[in-house]
């Protein structure tokens, strides 16, 4: 009974339970493609900003709960849209083939990331304070964020993908990086760890890894077989601990 009390304290206390506030649509441009994002209502008041890539479906109830739950904190935070309207996938099938594509182009994937922090700073956001994080999807864009060397201060990737193409050198990587791990993610294999470790490592990086124990992939998101109360709140308690020294 203590037990459950407990987890029930860490769930009302952490992001999950954010209440009167709302998200406000913005809209943007890639060339012809339109582009529809979610900002807290604390746009406009020349706040550290927060970018949020959201997982592989696109905008989700995860992402649209830790951006209220950031704006508490005081930050502007903007979910990004990555896909475009009329490409959101239905299913998983779907969603896999669509993020398989952009990390196979990583060039259109940092360039949709690199709008997104544009529309951030449009929206009043301080263009000297900014940080990015993402789930699943979203976290292989924070590692594209850093490689691309975009100007953040900070980079935070949730159970994202590690993968880089062999082709691609490893290069100086300038802004700082969290990796909050699952400890048992089968999506991530022993040599793709190794060489983001081996690739933070040579871009002379300021970086760490969090490892969360009993934890799947999805561990993060509440409405995931994966989910892991506990550890979800260890990982959003980083997140913040991160965010508020690159930030503040």
């Amino acid at each position: 009974m203590i037990k459950y009390l407990f987890v029930i304290a860490l769930l009302v206390s952490g992001p999950l339970y954010v209440q009167a506030q709302e998200l406000k649509a913005v809209n943007y441009q890639d060339e012809n493609q339109k582009l529809s994002g979610l900002v807290t209502s604390n746009a406009n008041k020349k706040l550290p900003g927060v970018l949020i890539l959201p997982a592989w479906k696109g905008i989700d109830q995860e992402a649209k709960t830790a951006a209220l739950a950031l704006e508490k904190q005081g930050y502007i935070a903007l979910i990004a849209d990555i896909y475009g309207e009329g490409n959101i996938p239905e299913d998983n099938e779907a969603a896999s083939k669509i993020a398989s594509q952009y990390k196979n182009d990583f060039q259109t994937y940092q360039h949709r990331i690199a709008l997104a922090l544009a529309e951030l700073e449009r929206t009043g956001a301080n263009g000297q304070k900014i940080a990015v994080i993402g789930y699943c999807f979203g976290g292989t864009g924070t590692l594209e964020v850093a490689r691309a060397n975009m100007k953040v201060e900070g980079v935070v990737c949730i159970h994202g993908g590690y993968a880089k193409d062999a082709a691609r050198e490893n290069k100086p990587i300038r802004t700082k990086v969290l990796v909050e791990h699952a400890a048992d993610d089968k999506s991530i294999s022993k040599e793709d760890y190794d060489n983001l470790v081996q690739e933070l490592k040579d871009g002379k990086a300021d970086w760490q890894i969090i490892t969360y124990a009993n934890s799947e992939h999805t561990f993060t998101d509440p409405a995931s077989k994966d989910y892991n109360p506990i550890m979800a709140q260890r990982a959003w308690n980083h997140t913040l601990l991160f965010l508020k020294e690159v930030l503040n």
